[in-house]
């Protein structure tokens, strides 16, 4: 007869102390699969909320010193003729290496326009990537769909007493307003915004770009690589990583992560320690068993090999279960969970992660009674028969 054989057939013998086994073991993988599965969710949720959540990479001209500011970028009334980037600037992000992670390019036209005695900050935005950009802005009215509507923020508003429905000249165009930005406590309540093309237009500067603001998805890679490509095809412009930003995103990833790791290993712990007390007690109920097989000619190796075979079948078995248990729950609770309709990702590489967590939980935890077991005296074993 077969190791396996002897050790399948103990199993079916204990079904009690298998049961028990399995259970241990499946309520420890089912806890590390579910947490597992909710952190990746989260993790790729938590990543693509962070990347599209406004600009981390900031393009703006090396010599502009100028007074009104935006985004980090400076804005004289006077002159605004040297140094600026072009339309075709902005196409040659699309040529660098890590083009792929560029999520949204907003290029922006900037200039300081007198409207009813007050000097204000236009800035002429494409609105579609603008919009995609600022998932934060609040329209009092409607998204602007012609090229002579525009967005005003709330305090030129209330400084100009503009509404929707207001016109607003700009250089040598008059602009409908259409949306009032509700007040965000950004720099972009101070902004009138009109289509980017009209402002070329009306303020006669074709083809002209004071800044780039770029999103860029920097979970797989380093945010300062893409700001070195991009200064490798744009040497004129000054390139900057909001490090702010992309340190929140990686700290919150990060964090999610270590939280995962730290509690998976506590509860596989909790699970090795009830294989290793189901096992012992197993051993103890079988020295007479062992005993005989030992006073037969079983070594001890033969042993160690039956009791680590039933460790092996019981530990796939549990691991098959957690997984199956683990990826239910974690469909169930990912939504409660992260308050929006996520779905978990049914990934075969963690059944097979599971089920291998799961024997080598089980045999390292069953290795000490297997061990015990083989260096049994027979002889004492047998005098209780």
């Amino acid at each position: 007869m077969r190791l396996v054989d002897i050790a399948w057939n103990n199993l079916r013998r204990r079904r009690g102390k298998a049961l028990l086994l399995v259970l241990g073991l499946a309520v420890g993988i089912t806890t590390v699969v579910a947490l597992q599965a909710i952190t990746h969710t989260l993790r790729a949720d938590v990543e693509v909320k962070l990347d599209e959540y406004g600009a981390n990479i900031l393009i703006v001209p090396r010599s502009n010193t100028l007074s009104l500011s935006y985004g980090g970028l400076t804005v004289s009334a006077a002159a605004y003729d040297v140094g600026e980037l072009t339309e075709r600037d902005v196409g040659l992000l699309w040529t660098i290496p890590f083009s792929r992670n560029l999520s949204i390019v907003a290029p922006k036209l900037l200039s300081a326009v007198e409207i009813a005695d007050q000097t204000v900050l236009v800035a002429g935005v494409d609105f579609a990537s603008e919009l995609e950009l600022k998932k934060w802005w609040r329209l009092e009215g409607r998204a602007p769909e012609a090229d002579d509507e525009a967005v005003v923020g709330a305090r030129v508003a209330s400084l100009l007493g503009l509404d929707m429905g207001s016109l607003v000249q700009v250089g040598n165009g008059t602009f409908r307003i259409v949306a009032v930005l509700a007040e965000n406590g950004t720099q972009d309540d101070d902004i009138l915004f009109i289509d980017l093309d009209a402002a070329r237009r009306v303020l006669g500067r074709p083809g002209s770009v004071s800044l780039i603001e770029v999103a860029a998805l920097c979970s797989a890679c380093p945010v300062e690589e893409i700001v070195k490509q991009i200064e490798a095809v744009l040497p004129q412009a000054r390139v900057s990583a909001l490090r702010q930003a992309v340190t929140l995103r990686m700290e919150t990833v990060e964090q999610l992560s270590r939280f995962s790791l730290l509690l998976s290993g506590v509860v596989l712990f909790i699970g090795g320690l009830v294989v290793l007390t189901t096992m012992m007690g197993a051993v103890s109920e079988r020295r007479q068993e062992i005993g005989l097989f030992r006073a037969i000619g079983f070594r001890g190796a033969h042993i160690v090999r039956i009791i680590l075979t039933e460790a092996a079948l019981l530990s796939v078995v549990g691991g098959l279960l957690g997984w199956l248990v683990g990826m239910a729950a974690a469909v169930l609770l990912a939504p409660g969970i992260a308050r929006a309709d996520i779905a978990v990702s049914w990934d075969p590489w963690l059944a097979v992660g599971a089920v291998g967590l799961a024997l080598i939980v089980g045999l390292l935890a069953s290795l000490y009674p297997a061990v015990r077991a083989a260096r049994l005296d027979p002889t004492t074993a047998l005098r209780s028969l």
